[in-house]
């Protein structure tokens, strides 16, 4: 009985921390979300079904090109990859950032800190896939909250910081007063500085923002491409990292959501990143860092390898020659 009781005051502490980012999240919007439109990247794709294979039971099933026959038949060069931004690869549909994503590989584990935007793939529904994940009465709830969330989230939700030696992760959180009524001694919260976007970027030109969330950091098997390893960002057993505070840190942990995600990398600087709870798909998310997307730029773009600190598969990474 406490145990149902204790998961039931886990899934109210993650309504009432979403319902407060979202009343704080919704009255900034209009000044903080303005963004230019993107057009997708100019990259090569494979179709988006293989019409070659049937299910005589489930004709209707669609069957999607196998991720070694993408990379073979569509492989991407260093000048694809250039091509891609944190903008223009959320305008792309759910296949293609998984065409994407099966297509490169972990790269070196970041290291410091790395600005986030997370994003669900065009013609999906974030809200959906939270119902899947809890179920019930108690699910439609927290979907609704959470679907709206996804709308704001990338204002709430900054980034991260890679500490690659100790291989741990902290995400980087907005820092909203309102908010400090969900977190336990805010006092002594970790600050971090990042660049300020947006129009609030002409007046002060740097956001400080809480570091939230711990989580461990390895190399791991992809839940989506086994073929090859990424590196994981696992909150399963955050509370053994230095700085854990039980709310809202155990709402990641294997107490709360389950919150497992791996990331690869597109070019030096740049991450694409998938997001799991309960080892279901919920969204993905980019990781950039201009300073060392600036500095390597060049070599990378000239074809120079970048390296990776996880395994890149028995098959090597396939890149078009341009």
């Amino acid at each position: 009985m406490k145990n149902i009781f204790s998961s039931i005051n886990r899934r109210n502490a993650a309504i009432n921390f979403a319902a407060v980012a979202i009343v704080v999240g919704v009255g900034i919007w209009t000044i903080t979300s303005w963004r230019s439109p993107s057009n997708p990247p100019d990259i090569p794709f494979a179709p988006l079904e293989d019409s070659s294979i049937k299910d005589p039971d489930n004709p209707i099933k669609v069957f999607r090109v196998d991720f070694a026959r993408v990379e073979e038949e569509f492989p991407l060069s260093h000048t694809d990859l250039m091509k891609i931004s944190p903008e223009n690869i959320a305008v792309l549909s759910a296949e293609q950032i998984d065409q994407i994503y099966g297509r490169i590989t972990t790269g070196p584990i970041p290291d410091g800190p790395y600005e986030g935007n997370v994003f669900v793939g065009l013609g999906n529904n974030l809200q959906n896939r939270i119902n899947g994940i809890i179920g019930g009465i108690e699910g439609r709830v927290v979907g609704e909250g959470i679907n709206v969330l996804e709308k704001i989230g990338r204002r709430i939700w900054k980034g991260k910081h890679f500490y690659r030696e100790e291989r741990v992760v902290r995400n980087f959180i907005e820092n909203y007063v309102p908010l400090r009524a969900v977190i336990d001694n805010p006092s002594t919260l970790m600050i971090a500085t990042i660049p300020r976007h947006g129009i609030l970027s002409l007046l002060t030109p740097i956001d400080k923002v809480w570091m939230l969330f711990p989580a461990k950091l390895y190399c791991g098997q992809s839940l989506l491409d086994s073929r090859r390893e990424s590196a994981i960002i696992d909150y399963n057993y955050n509370d053994e990292i230095v700085g854990y505070r039980e709310n809202p840190d155990s709402l990641a942990g294997r107490n709360g959501l389950k919150i497992r995600e791996e990331i690869r990398m597109i070019r030096p600087g740049f991450y694409l990143g998938r997001m799991y709870s309960n080892r279901m798909f919920v969204a993905y998310f980019t990781l950039f860092n201009a300073d060392v997307a600036e500095r390597e730029a060049t070599k990378f773009a000239a074809g120079m390898p970048s390296g990776d600190d996880c395994w890149p598969g028995e098959q090597a990474r396939r890149a078009a020659i341009k």
